[in-house]
């Protein structure tokens, strides 16, 4: 089909537009990777703006060289594996019986979840909930308070509720009890949510750090993201003091190329992870969005 001048425009208008976007996106992404292989002298003159000035990975033999990355790494890894799974479990349990038309008083409880993403009781009636369970400085301080997203449940609902109800009145006729029919027959032909579900859970598990920097005292049971927190503290207060080119202090070129290259290793697990699950990725959000 012939196009109009006008369409010419506005498919011009719209690939620059988004080229644009595209721009403004990538920019800090290749500003970080560069600064993470860059002189740190360099990037505190401000010199660097896109390409790594006096290439080097002196940074990166410090980041695994730093005993706290290594125990923050431990510890997020734990935190994300176990929060995850844990999650998931949860998430599967609220929403397989929300998805049922047969169980009494499904849209009431529904209807009681939405509202918690709403209004909360708040960051210290929490932070006494968990300190009178005994949770304060364990592991279960970082994944309990967060196990379920409501979000996430009426995502998992929604697309049980598309599976075929015949299905489970077959299973039902063969003798297949509820236990059964969700970890046989469900569960398998959902797998495109659960994969969605595990990098939800996964990247929010992760990059969390609020929890852990209420709840957490210890340093052993430090994530990664308040190791890396405290660093770039250290670089704004470094960035109080004045100093020329020749006295800049040690300390302060240290932790600047520190933080870029934490933030570039800490950012690759998940980066990693998003390429495996892509293919799930707008089936298992989509699913039940079209009515038709």
């Amino acid at each position: 089909m012939k196009q109009s001048t006008g369409d010419r425009l506005f498919g011009i208008a719209v690939y620059m537009c988004v080229a644009l976007i595209t721009l403004i996106v990538l920019y800090p992404l290749v500003y970080v990777l560069s600064a993470s292989f860059s002189d740190p002298a360099a990037i505190l003159r401000g010199d660097l703006w896109l390409f790594p000035i006096d290439p080097t990975i002196e940074s990166y033999k410090s980041v695994f060289q730093n005993e706290d990355v290594w125990i923050g790494f431990r510890n997020t890894f734990l935190y994300t594996t176990l929060g995850t799974a844990f999650n998931l479990l949860l998430s599967i349990m609220v929403a397989y019986p929300l998805s049922r038309k047969d169980f009494y008083g499904r849209n009431v409880l529904t209807i009681f979840l939405v509202f918690t993403m709403f209004f909360s009781g708040g960051m210290v009636p929490t932070y006494l909930l968990v300190r009178d369970l005994g949770m304060l400085n364990t592991i279960w301080a970082v994944i309990v308070p967060g196990a379920v997203s409501v979000y996430n449940v009426v995502i998992i609902r929604t697309f049980f509720q598309n599976i075929p109800n015949e299905l489970r009145e077959s299973a039902e006729l063969d003798g297949c009890s509820n236990i059964q029919y969700l970890n046989k027959i469900l569960l398998p032909l959902s797998k495109p949510v659960i994969a969605v579900m595990v990098l939800f859970y996964g990247v929010s598990q992760w990059n969390a750090f609020f929890d852990a920097l209420i709840y957490l005292t210890d340093r052993n049971l430090f994530p990664l993201q308040l190791f890396l927190r405290e660093m770039l503290i250290q670089d704004q207060l470094s960035e109080m003091v004045q100093v020329s080119d020749s006295t800049l202090d040690n300390h302060a070129l240290t932790v600047e190329g520190l933080k870029y290259a934490v933030v570039v290793v800490a950012s690759l697990p998940m980066l990693v992870l998003y390429p495996f699950l892509q293919r799930f990725f707008v089936k298992g959000v989509m699913i039940g969005s079209i009515k038709g």
